[in-house]
């Protein structure tokens, strides 16, 4: 049994986040925890400290610049979490070299551009719905592997411009990231892999040009009076499939799971009384799809509540702890509750490194749940709650199947 004076171990397999977050918060606001692979971090679950660390200069995501035992080679392959720190890209940017990278991808993610992609993710909705009726009706079905994944699949596919030989091998090495019970060798076997399949991407882009991402990267890349390497563009689309596809079928899933299991905040929202918005906003604060986001460090020595920080420290930043913390939701944290006034949340981040296609999976989720249980308004969970076992690691938070029956 673990003294309660030694930091808590995190669960690479992440199979009770949220009990293991509420042990985490018992210790403190800013606890010391211990990372798969041995590496010791800040966990910080408090909102009010999360967002002052999030929004101020204190913190980088640049493991080159500001975490020591990174950049002295004592961080091994073997850390499990190599994949999240060691990509260049926005994610792991700091400060100017942030914005830099951050302003190549924003154009792609305005208002004007995500509203117009609207009638496209309802038409692979309807699409979606549609081959679900004609399946053997009686039978479970996963309704995550059949409805909540491929949607987000085939929007961020379509939007980057993934050609039909890649879009498969590319799914397995997303799944393989969130991963991080992985042995050394699966891991960096996987990472390596899809590096080479977005490098085949970019020439595959290079020799046929479209209206998509990957196509306006590379014009970048080729234009002297821009800074953007090839490096950094696989970076760039390294980060957004992972970032764009996995967040938003947990954000489906979890979605349909709570409506499931709440009938009356089902039946609420399919006859109007209770906006799908609201819907949406509740599950992103009360199962947010990242439960935790690897990594930050201190850029200096600071305080952070009554905790010292040294120059240096691993922080890991845990929205699914904020999104709980009694300080703001009080009693009722613990709680899914979509009617609540205070629904505000850090499911996307918070501060400069706050997630630029939030607007896009919102988007997602309000064309993908009415248009589901409009078609399936009696649709059931096939199995108890406790058998839907969740997906691999501590990282992504979202179930490793949903069985339903739908009629």
């Amino acid at each position: 049994m673990q003294d309660r004076t030694d930091p808590i171990v995190i669960d690479p397999e992440g199979t009770d986040i949220q009990g293991e977050i509420a042990r985490i918060r018992e210790r403190g606001p800013v606890t010391k925890v211990v990372l798969p692979g041995g590496v010791p971090a800040w966990s910080v679950t408090s909102a009010a400290l999360l967002e002052e660390v999030l929004s101020g200069p204190a913190v980088s995501k640049d493991p080159r610049q500001h975490w020591p035992a990174f950049r002295n080679g004592e961080i091994g392959r073997d850390f499990p979490l190599l994949n999240w720190v060691n990509t260049r890209s926005m994610f792991t940017a700091y400060g100017p070299e942030h914005r830099r990278l951050r302003n190549f991808v924003a154009p792609v993610f305005t208002a004007r551009r995500t509203a117009a992609l609207e009638p496209r993710i309802q038409a692979i909705a309807d699409e979606l719905v549609t081959e679900l009726d004609g399946m053997c009706q009686g039978d479970p079905v996963d309704i995550r592997e059949e409805f909540a994944y491929p949607l987000p699949l085939r929007v961020i596919n379509e939007l980057i411009g993934v050609p039909e030989h890649l879009i498969g091998p590319l799914r397995k090495c997303v799944d393989g990231i969130f991963d991080v019970a992985l042995s050394e060798a699966e891991a960096v076997a996987n990472y390596e892999e899809m590096i080479g399949l977005l490098q085949q991407l970019v020439e595959y882009r290079r020799e046929n040009p479209g209206e998509d991402m990957t196509s306006t990267l590379i014009s970048h890349v080729d234009d002297p009076a821009k800074d953007f390497s090839v490096e950094e563009l696989v970076g760039t689309l390294y980060l957004t499939v992972n970032a764009g596809h996995e967040t938003t079928v947990d954000l489906i899933d979890q979605s349909i799971f709570l409506l499931l299991t709440h009938p009356d905040q089902r039946a609420a929202a399919l006859d109007g009384t209770l906006p799908w918005t609201d819907v949406i906003e509740e599950v992103l604060r009360f199962e947010p799809s990242i439960a935790h986001a690897p990594l930050r460090y201190a850029v200096r020595d600071f305080t952070l509540g009554d905790v010292a920080i040294a120059a240096g420290d691993p922080i890991l930043s845990c929205p699914a702890g904020a999104n709980r913390d009694p300080e703001i939701y009080g009693d009722s944290a613990d709680r899914f509750d979509p009617a609540r006034a205070n629904k505000d949340h850090m499911a996307f981040g918070y501060g400069p490194h706050r997630c630029p296609g939030a607007p896009l999976a919102r988007l997602e989720a309000r064309v993908a749940l009415p248009t589901l249980f409009q078609r399936f308004p009696q649709m059931k969970l096939a199995v108890s709650p406790d058998e839907l076992g969740s997906v691999p690691g501590f990282i992504a938070n979202g179930h490793d199947r949903l069985p339903v029956l739908l009629k």
